[in-house]
């Protein structure tokens, strides 16, 4: 009976060193063997094209309006609220350019105005404002 207790009262350890270097040198030996790869990801093909034209400083920045009230701007559709963040990229890259509004005499008078509030509003005196109703 002796014997038992002595037993149970100290416990059954194992040692971890004999594991713990083990792994060690696992890891090192898939270090060390692995195959250090550069991967290459797609390459982009960017279109060729004509370098972006250089507007002149008097350059006006126009919009022009149609019968249906649709505000164009550079040829193209823009919505309305494009036209305040236009106007202000505009100026601030060619501060002497004056704001040209052109609309069509069966478009809604309402579009042409606001035009003319937002280029007061960034910064266009009336006389760099132009609003040619044909």
């Amino acid at each position: 009976m002796r014997r038992s207790l002595a037993h149970a009262r100290h416990g059954a350890s194992a040692d971890m060193t004999p594991m713990l270097d083990v792994v060690f040198i696992m890891l090192i030996f898939f270090i060390v063997t692995a195959s250090f790869i550069r991967e290459t990801g797609i390459v982009p093909h960017m279109p060729e094209g004509k370098p972006p034209q250089v507007k002149s400083p008097d350059e006006p920045i126009a919009f022009a309006i149609n019968a249906a009230s649709d505000i164009h701007y550079g040829g193209r559709l823009i919505d309305p609220w494009m036209a305040e963040a236009i106007m202000k990229e505009e100026s601030t890259a060619r501060p002497k350019a004056p704001v040209t509004i052109k609309a069509d005499k069966d478009s809604n008078t309402g579009v042409w105005v606001r035009l003319h509030g937002l280029a007061s509003k960034t910064g266009f005196t009336n006389d760099r404002i132009a609003v040619l109703v044909e």
